[in-house]
């Protein structure tokens, strides 16, 4: 599986959108992954030229981006990715330790007919994964947010999206020195099947146990 191939499908699974929607998507995802790297200077009219998008919705997408501390702007000075700022770790923690586990049990209650047909294709994408680490990460990303549009929540689901965002930044920001990627991307199998079965408090303790795991691991090499 490439990793185009996991964005196409990330992005299918949520619709198309809004040209400003799919401006977001491909712009955080390259912010997320750090291909804009934390502190490159962010112009509009380049990445709109580089996404085939008009200046308009890529400007709109800045703005929610920025929102979401993705990125930065100063006066007279311009734009930029934020910085990763690993003090940030505890308190990205706390919420998600809270969040996470609600998501979770709530999509294993709440999942409808078609949630659940995307979550066993997601559970077989993970099962024939590659080890690749730009491929595995967008898997990771791909899955949280299926599993948060089962919440059924859109508030919920914002909220995580963007605090799974600045999670994962920080993750590829030590991927080099990370063991066991691979095996933090596998844990989602036994909780999505937990989801899938209903089984809303093992899949809120499995959630659980995985933002934990998260921040142990990041904790490890800094």
């Amino acid at each position: 599986m490439t990793s185009s191939t996991v964005a196409g499908q990330s992005a299918a699974g949520q619709g198309a959108g809004t040209l400003a929607d799919q401006a977001y998507r491909a712009i955080s995802d390259r912010l997320v992954t750090l291909q804009i790297r934390p502190g490159e200077p962010i112009n509009d009219e380049r990445i709109a030229a580089e996404l085939g998008f008009g200046r308009t919705p890529v400007r709109e997408a800045l703005k929610r981006l920025e929102h979401e501390r993705l990125i930065v702007a100063y006066p007279r000075r311009g734009t930029f990715a934020t910085e990763v700022q690993i003090a940030d770790l505890g308190h990205i923690s706390e919420v998600r330790r809270q969040l996470e586990p609600l998501a979770a049990g709530l999509a294993a209650q709440r999942a409808g007919e078609a949630d659940r047909a995307d979550l066993n294709r997601l559970l077989a994408q993970l099962a024939d994964a590659s080890d690749a680490g730009a491929d595995l990460i967008r898997l990771d990303m791909t899955l949280h947010r299926a599993i948060y549009a089962a919440t059924r929540n859109p508030y919920l689901e914002d909220t995580l999206i963007r605090y799974d965002n600045l999670a994962t930044r920080i993750w590829c920001l030590f991927l080099d020195r990370l063991p066991g990627l691979a095996g933090h991307v596998h844990e989602h199998g036994p909780l999505l099947r937990a989801i899938i079965d209903g089984d809303a408090e093992k899949a809120a303790a499995l959630a659980e146990g995985h933002v934990e795991g998260f921040e142990a691991a990041i904790r490890s090499v800094i």
